[in-house]
């Protein structure tokens, strides 16, 4: 099984995906990493954001898309490119899609913290692979 872990930030979306268990993960390599739209997007910019994440799903064969939950209250509550990203990666894709809340992933972090061995060095990078790694079967 392979997941995607997908960190949306603003107007982007951060990819990583991951093969295997927790005990035993890889990364799946890509070209992509990183996906941008304009800050006030229009149709044709939401249509190339669908038709770059589709391509990536299927170069790397992703099963499962995890998403960080968005703030939605509250300072660091999440912004219009967030919120217009969550949308479109719901209503356009068909992998299953789940959404998982940082403290989730620090908890996550606290068991596992030893097998993830292949995680990015860059910040954004590994919060995407954490996401990524709550997808796998344990």
């Amino acid at each position: 099984m392979i997941t995607t872990g997908v960190l949306l930030k603003a107007n982007e979306a951060r990819l990583v995906s991951l093969s295997g268990t927790r005990g035993q993960c890889h990364l799946v390599a890509s070209q992509v990493n990183k996906i941008v739209i304009a800050k006030n997007p229009t149709q044709q910019d939401i249509a190339e954001f669908i038709n770059a994440l589709q391509a990536y799903l299927s170069s790397v064969g992703s099963n499962a898309l995890i998403v960080n939950r968005r703030a939605t209250t509250g300072q660091g509550a999440g912004g219009a490119g967030t919120f217009i990203l969550e949308g479109v990666i719901l209503a356009c894709l068909a992998q299953p899609v789940e959404f998982i809340h940082p403290a989730t992933i620090r908890a996550t972090d606290k068991r596992w913290a030893e097998q993830k061995t292949c995680r990015p060095k860059t910040q954004d990078m590994a919060k995407a692979f954490d996401l990524a790694f709550e997808g796998l079967d344990a």
